[in-house]
């Protein structure tokens, strides 16, 4: 079930939203001013739909702050104001789509439902991805991104995260992580492990990779 978080002042018309959202079978959170909304941009809900005009806080600032933390959350915008403007706004700050005031709720609803399945088609696409303490970890392309930012790991380093992340909140020895990232045929010392998790430690610093003494690693995460 998706989740949506709805931001919109007039009562009425959020709860009729709401309503129309939660028959079509989402999810939805309300929030009836931005200063409430924008202090849980970091729950990363599915889909924002957002009014421009708020008593605080208004629309434009609040998908900047959207973006600026994750820039693939998909955003609806609505306005009553002047249309041609705020949708040329809307669409330069990031918005994926645009609802001028007065609109049939069911309008909202298809682009709701639209935009939802081709966010949902992106996912399966890259379904090689996973989230790590909000680091989204690409196997397929190899790419650590923290939000905007790409975290350059080497080829090592990287195989070394997936293989925590495999075995998440699971002991791993150095002997382990030696034959499945290192392979039988790797001579070297064993210290090229901790090395290698100590750059990960520096690179990935809200990871946490717990020594156990005497024994081996533990990625631990939720």
């Amino acid at each position: 079930m998706a989740t949506i978080y709805l931001v919109e002042d007039e009562e009425h018309l959020n709860q009729l939203l709401k309503k129309y959202l939660e028959k079509e079978g989402y999810q939805v959170v309300s929030f009836f001013d931005g200063e409430s909304a924008i202090q849980k941009i970091h729950d990363l809900p599915d889909l924002w739909i957002l009014d421009i005009m708020l008593p605080d806080i208004d629309g434009y600032q609040l998908i900047k702050n959207i973006k600026e933390y994750n820039s693939k959350t998909p955003v609806i915008f609505m306005s009553a104001r002047n249309q041609e403007l705020d949708r040329v706004v809307g669409l330069e700050l990031g918005s994926d789509d645009y609802l001028s005031k007065p609109f049939l709720p069911r309008e909202l609803i298809i682009r709701t439902n639209k935009l939802i399945q081709r966010m949902s088609g992106e996912k399966a696409e890259v379904s090689t991805a996973h989230q790590l303490d909000n680091y989204l970890v690409n196997r397929k392309q190899r790419t650590v991104f923290d939000g905007d930012q790409e975290i350059i790991l080497t080829n090592k380093e990287f195989t070394l995260l997936l293989y925590f992340i495999e075995n998440l909140n699971t002991v791993v020895t150095r002997e382990q992580i030696l034959e499945k990232v290192w392979g039988d045929h790797y001579f070297g010392s064993d210290r090229v492990v901790d090395d290698t998790i100590r750059r990960l430690r520096k690179k990935l610093a809200r990871i946490v990779i717990e020594t156990i003494y005497g024994f081996g690693y533990k990625l631990a995460g939720k």
